[in-house]
């Protein structure tokens, strides 16, 4: 392995003045120069190593990835992680969880600190000065989990300080009804070989979503009808989190960390609706008001130890408890009430070994458990809906063991590559009122990155990837308790198929994928960059949700059933690019060099093919065609004031999900904006707003019989300030 630079320049220094001083290896004529005298005094010389930026960091890395530290991270001022990944390049947020290429929940691998992340893990409730920075992978590693058919977002807590720190942030937000506060404290302390961090976070949301359903379908009566429901949607609710972390420098070659992370929350959601019937007798949404809880907790241990100045090791643990609660009132005659439990254990470790100074090999292995088990229970006016299903537990369990191996092989100083393989046997095993159901499927990923700089300076690289990843199901997919529709809950009557009873499959088996990405890289002398890249998936049992009309032991009469199934094969295609960096560099015709304004954009582009559902629009589901971001941020010379905005934009697009169904979306714009203002080094006060003059988005959803239905929804603003001190 080759020396670090810093490595390199101490060495040489220590050989300079060895040589100076007439030690051995010196230079010639090196006796002839005079000892120092004793007790003369000897100069004292430090080597500091300037701080390596986002883009030193992404340039240096040994496969594709794109970095982003706290000044990205802070930019906004924003309460929740969520509203900073929308802002990266190739990411949207839906339902509140980040996607990456298009592609919908589950095809994204979320890490934090390494680790996946635990289920039911609200996103958009970790508030970002937790947060030392994020790395976003195009294509999965042998060490991490290959669960990355799209890539993976690797959120990296704070480490515990090397100096004393005490940072405090009071914020104000504003969406609807009243402003609500948030609070942030960071506490560090370093004891000798002990350091600490202590974050604390406290938070208040409220808001509210007004919305428009059109029906046009078969109403309660089974004949056609029409009708309008205005909707308007009451959340709010109160959160704390924390991630503790302890780090222990035993010795130069010997370490230990514990990293903690806890939050809980209390969630209150009124929906109300005000009717208007066009046709018939339709089946319509009743008001509600539903309460709950969420609880996270994560405990992870680490230990490293380096053997030699070629071996290492690293060993780790981690427990894992999510726990979520819900009661309800929907009219005053139904009532929901349950919990869902997901517990997990994880165990693993890697062995590194530098070989000569071109290599280095690494192996090593991960083994999980984890488990979920559902309890709810739906009564109408005191009597159980599904007398056989209400009050019973429902568990869903996988286990799963990884070994893997890997080689960084710097070939030349121009060519590197990135050799990996990694296996998994993934076990699932579903318990409901029958019998369990159990299956079991193997996977094997072969990896390879390849990295070729054109020049010596790596100002210009191409990097290529032959990946093979997969995407399981989830756990909540395979429990296969039934849920009515909820515009149809009398069983003695036929539903819709716009609105279908759900139920899981326990036969459920993992998507495979084989990828290929390429994409050329440049990187100016000032710290601009752009990139432009290319990525192909092949994608093997797709799962998708398919509705038919069943049989089913819970109704005297056939019902409509979504299911989740291995539907189809599918092949997704993607060209994206990305720029940023100083204007004066980007733009020289332009703007001054020493312009102090930044400029980012990004742009995709996207395809994709369902080979079982019939064009045109057969694409993955939730999939645009394309999606571009713009963003700028100003620092003003005479005033201690930064400015700066962004724009996202998705268009309009439909989605034939089935040979019977199709979903169509609308445009989604987001306008955000931000101002900074210090005060002094450990003061500043920023002000935000997300979603500056908003759209309405609405979707679509039609059957070849001619049913339909229609959903718009009102776009609000979200207003923040924050008080950031550094006591």
């Amino acid at each position: 392995m080759k020396p670090a630079p810093i490595t390199a320049a101490c060495l040489s220094l220590i050989a300079g003045l060895a040589a100076a001083q007439g030690t051995p290896g010196g230079a010639p004529g090196a006796e002839d120069t005079p000892a120092p005298r004793p007790g003369a005094r000897i100069e004292r010389v430090e080597i500091t190593a300037r701080p390596q930026t986002d883009t030193d960091l992404r340039r240096r890395a040994p496969v594709a990835k794109q970095i982003y530290g706290r000044e990205e991270i802070d930019k906004y001022g924003d309460t929740s992680v969520a509203d900073v990944l929308k802002r990266l390049p190739g990411v949207n947020i839906q339902g509140g969880a980040p996607r990456m290429r298009g592609l919908g929940s589950g095809y994204t691998l979320i890490l934090i600190n390494g680790d996946p992340a635990p289920p039911g893990f609200q996103f958009d409730q970790l508030n970002p000065n937790q947060i030392e920075r994020i790395e976003i992978t195009r294509g999965p590693t042998a060490d991490q989990s290959a669960q990355a058919v799209a890539g993976a977002i690797n959120i990296i807590l704070k480490e515990a300080p090397k100096v004393s720190q005490r940072d405090l942030r009071l914020g104000l937000a504003y969406n609807a009804v009243r402003p609500t506060p948030s609070a942030s404290f960071t506490y560090g302390e370093r004891q000798g070989g002990l350091s600490l961090s202590l974050p604390v976070s406290l938070f208040q949301w409220r808001a509210v979503n007004r919305s428009e359903i059109e029906r046009f379908t078969a109403g309660s009566n089974g004949q056609p009808s029409a009708a309008v429901q205005q909707s308007r949607n009451d959340s709010w609710g109160t959160g704390i989190n924390t991630s503790p972390r302890i780090n222990w420098k035993i010795s130069d070659d010997e370490s230990a960390s514990a990293q903690f992370f806890a939050q809980r929350g209390e969630w209150n959601n009124r929906q109300s609706y005000t009717n208007q019937v066009l046709l018939g007798q339709p089946a319509l949404d009743a008001s509600n008001f539903f309460e709950g809880t969420w609880q996270n907790l994560r405990t992870n241990l680490q230990w490293n130890n380096r053997f030699s100045e070629s071996q290492r090791i690293e060993l780790k643990a981690g427990v894992q408890h999510s726990k979520n609660t819900f009661d309800g009132l929907t009219s005053a005659q139904r009532r929901t009430v349950g919990d869902n439990r997901d517990r997990s254990i994880t165990q693993g470790g890697k062995y590194g070994q530098f070989i000569g100074d071109s290599h280095t090999l690494s192996a090593g292995w991960e083994l999980e458990w984890r488990q979920r088990d559902e309890t709810r229970t739906i009564t109408e006016n005191g009597a159980p809906q599904l007398v056989d299903f209400e009050g019973q537990p429902f568990r869903a369990r996988i286990s799963r063991q990884a070994f893997f191996v890997q080689d960084e092989w710097e070939i030349s100083p121009q060519w590197a590559t990135y050799l990996g393989l990694r296996t998994e046997r993934i076990e699932t095993r579903s318990q409901g009122t029958g019998d369990a159901v159990r299956n079991i499927s193997r996977v094997t990923t072969p990896l390879w990155h390849l990295t070729y700089k054109l020049d010596p300076k790596a100002r210009d690289i191409i990097r290529a990837s032959l990946t093979r990843s997969y995407k399981a199901p989830e756990l909540s997919a395979l429990v296969a308790r039934p849920s009515l529709s909820g515009l149809f809950t009398d069983t003695t009557r036929p539903n819709t198929q716009a609105s279908p009873d759900r139920r899981g499959n326990p036969a459920l088996k993992p998507e495979l994928a084989t990828g290929l990405d390429i994409a050329y890289e440049k990187y100016l002398t000032g710290g601009a960059m752009f990139s432009i890249g290319a990525f192909h998936r092949s994608v093997e049992d797709l799962v998708r949700s398919v509705t038919t009309l069943e049989t089913v032991p819970w109704a005297t009469v056939p019902r409509f059933v979504t299911t989740p199934v291995n539907f189809s094969k599918a092949r997704t295609t993607g060209l994206e690019f990305e720029i940023k960096g100083r204007a004066g560099e980007l733009l020289p015709s332009l703007f001054d060099a020493k312009t102090a304004l930044n400029l980012r954009a990004s742009l995709n582009y996207y395809r994709s093919r369902v080979d079982a559902v019939p064009g045109p629009d057969n694409r993955l589901d939730n999939q645009q065609p394309w999606s571009g971001n713009l963003g700028f941020d100003y620092r003003f010379a005479a005033l201690p004031l930064s400015v700066g905005s962004s724009l996202a934009y998705t268009p309009g697009y439909r989605t034939q999900q089935t040979s019977v169904q199709a979903l169509e979306q609308t445009r989604v714009r987001s306008l955000d904006a931000f101002a900074l203002w210090n005060f002094s080094r450990t003061v500043s006060v920023r002000l935000g707003v997300n979603n500056i003059a908003p759209l309405d988005s609405a979707t679509r959803t039609s059957f070849t019989s001619g049913d339909s239905s229609r959903t718009t929804r009102e776009g609000r603003a979200f207003y923040s300030a924050n008080l950031e001190m550094k006591l």
